[in-house]
């Protein structure tokens, strides 16, 4: 099997190094012998949803948003077609936000977003930053205990740095709540947000390198839409568990 991902502008949208999640899913992937390609798509360039296994969006500045969203509405109906076909996408803070309803800044005006997630986001007079540590839901938590990986990994950690709170609607689930950190709003304890294969959350850090679970999570759920039923091969992840746990332990620690 050749598994195909979608880096969506790699060149504005990639605070944080959050490239590192797309090495981590290329990694993962080819250590299990799958052949991965990654197409690097940026402003104006053709690209067909369709033929991706897994898309990823990542963090940028207010100003690469404002860009983004005229590309992306070009680009509307295709992809809201492969979101409900269960294409697999991940979305860090401000590709997160792009798939909400809208962005209101400050002034009170609204940035529409591109409206495929019951969401939407609310400019703060603050920033939240810093190491969050989050509770899975009990169904990712479910999903993750039957890969063969990193099943004991019932949590996410990774860094935040935010001015937005994102407010989520009853269409949509979060993926986990907060132990430590702000999350999507810093009052609710809500952190990130599910809607079919399609995963948004804050955690920058890069996010996969930190969590294998989360990883392997969103390659199986690729392979299953695929039509793959054999489940992941397992890997030595004893030094990532390690990582993990220590990096909790200490976030934890502070809380």
């Amino acid at each position: 099997m050749k598994l195909n991902i979608c880096h969506l502008y790699p060149d504005l949208l990639d605070l944080y190094g959050d490239r590192g999640n797309i090495i981590t899913l290329t990694k993962r992937a080819q250590w299990r012998g799958i052949d991965t390609a990654v197409q690097r798509v940026s402003l104006g360039e053709p690209l067909d949803f369709a033929d991706m296994d897994i898309l990823f969006i990542g963090g940028g500045s207010d100003r690469e948003q404002n860009i983004l969203v005229e590309d992306l509405m070009k680009r509307k109906q295709e992809l809201r077609a492969a979101i409900e076909d269960g294409l697999v996408v991940l979305a860090i803070c401000g590709g997160y936000q792009l798939l909400g309803q809208y962005y209101q800044m400050g002034n009170g005006k609204k940035i529409p977003g591109l409206g495929f997630l019951d969401l939407w986001t609310e400019a703060g007079t603050k920033r939240l930053i810093g190491n969050v540590a989050v509770r899975l839901e009990k169904e990712l938590q479910a999903q993750g205990e039957q890969l063969e990986t990193a099943k004991r990994l019932n949590t996410l950690v990774g860094f935040e740095n935010h001015s937005g709170k994102t407010y989520l609607g009853a269409a949509v689930q979060k993926i986990g709540q907060v132990l430590h950190g702000n999350g999507n709003n810093g009052k609710d304890g809500s952190e990130g947000v599910r809607y079919k294969n399609v995963f948004g959350t804050y955690l920058h850090g890069p996010l996969l390198p930190k969590n294998p679970n989360f990883a392997d999570l969103l390659l199986s759920l690729a392979f299953k839409r695929s039509g793959q039923t054999e489940n992941l091969a397992p890997l030595e992840d004893q030094l990532e568990i390690l990582a993990h746990e220590t990096m909790l332990e200490r976030i934890l620690s502070v809380h």
